[in-house]
């Protein structure tokens, strides 16, 4: 598997016959995408085909393509995209055929969106990992995007302090795309060096974009300035009050459910997998269960419960200042009204 921080320097060699894409940030996906085609053209992949499953994609046509002479150039870039990430039974079948037997004189490029764990365990994906290189296009986490960002600025030979980075990392938490164009905007309204603080200010808009998963993380995390700017992020966005109230709920039994199991010595790696809490949660469970007792979490239950009757319209008071509050609560922070 290939780092998608290493596919620069990777491009600067041979080229692998078939690339496979897949993962959580759209995005980093599409750059990436675009750097293969790029760099295949200066290699003489001056052809291009792309196919697109979808309902009635006849699966021949990628056997059919490979075996195919190009009447224009000597070398062709196939490109597969499945954006449902599921080939079906014989799709699975063709893909496995393919990559048996690599059409020669073709560079493949297949994108993917985020799989589940089922479809990478799959032959299929198998298949294709073993016939060329696999780039999971992981997101990039809050604590990460400053070194993100200034990593890309340090190509434009600029530079941002610690107090810039994070205020620009607020505005454009979980949307790449943003964060991409703010720097590109820097890159055009500044000069190479240090650029301050009031220049960010003055250059950027507010384009942080949030989603329930999200949250979810964040209130396990005790963070309840990220958790309110959030929040109210999700709210000005119009996301529905119910799915919020679903996050902060799953979040809140499984922090329930773990904790009465290790109270009863089960492993955690156990109950992690029991309660489907995977990668970066891992790390906020411990602090989690350390900050909040168990009457504070069913305290928070009872409380989601009226929150629901809130949503539903058979309840009294403010649905969005009452998750503030039960988020606040499991963060052992007060609302102040």
């Amino acid at each position: 598997m290939l780092r998608i921080d290493q596919l620069g320097r990777h491009l600067n060699g041979e080229l692998a016959p078939l690339y496979t894409l897949h993962g959580d940030e759209a995005f980093l996906i599409q750059e990436a995408a675009q750097a293969i085609r790029d760099t295949s053209r200066t290699k003489g992949y001056t052809e291009r085909e792309v196919m697109t499953v979808e309902t009635g994609f006849q699966w021949s046509r990628l056997i059919m393509s490979g075996n195919s002479l190009s009447l224009f150039a000597d070398k062709k870039l196939l490109e597969l995209r499945i954006p449902t990430g599921k080939p079906g039974v014989e799709g699975a079948k063709h893909i496995e055929a393919f990559c048996s037997d690599l059409p020669p004189d073709t560079l493949t490029l297949v994108l993917l969106p985020k799989l589940e764990r089922t479809a990478l365990n799959g032959k299929w994906f198998q298949a294709l990992s073993g016939a060329g290189e696999v780039i999971e296009a992981k997101p990039i986490e809050r604590h990460q995007l400053p070194e993100w960002m200034a990593s890309r600025l340090a190509k434009q030979q600029q530079r941002l302090s610690t107090e810039a980075l994070d205020f620009l990392a607020d505005r454009v938490e979980g949307n790449l795309f943003a964060a991409h164009q703010e720097i590109q905007k820097l890159g055009l309204l500044h000069p190479q060096g240090d650029i301050t603080l009031d220049d960010v200010q003055a250059a950027v808009a507010n384009v942080a974009r949030f989603d329930v998963f999200q949250l979810g993380e964040t209130l396990l995390a005790g963070d309840p300035t990220r958790f309110v700017r959030m929040l109210d992020g999700l709210k000005a966005e119009g996301e529905a009050p119910h799915l919020v109230l679903w996050a902060l709920t799953e979040e809140t039994r499984a922090l329930y459910r773990i904790g009465q199991g290790r109270a009863r010595g089960t492993p955690m790696a156990q109950l992690m997998k029991e309660n489907r809490i995977w990668g970066s949660k891992q790390r906020y469970i411990e602090g989690a269960l350390t900050r909040v007792k168990a009457s504070t979490l069913r305290t928070a239950l009872a409380q989601a419960a009226e929150i629901d009757r809130m949503v539903k319209g058979i309840g009294q008071g403010d649905a969005w200042d009452e998750l503030r509050g039960m988020g606040l609560g499991l963060m052992g922070k007060a609302l102040v009204r």
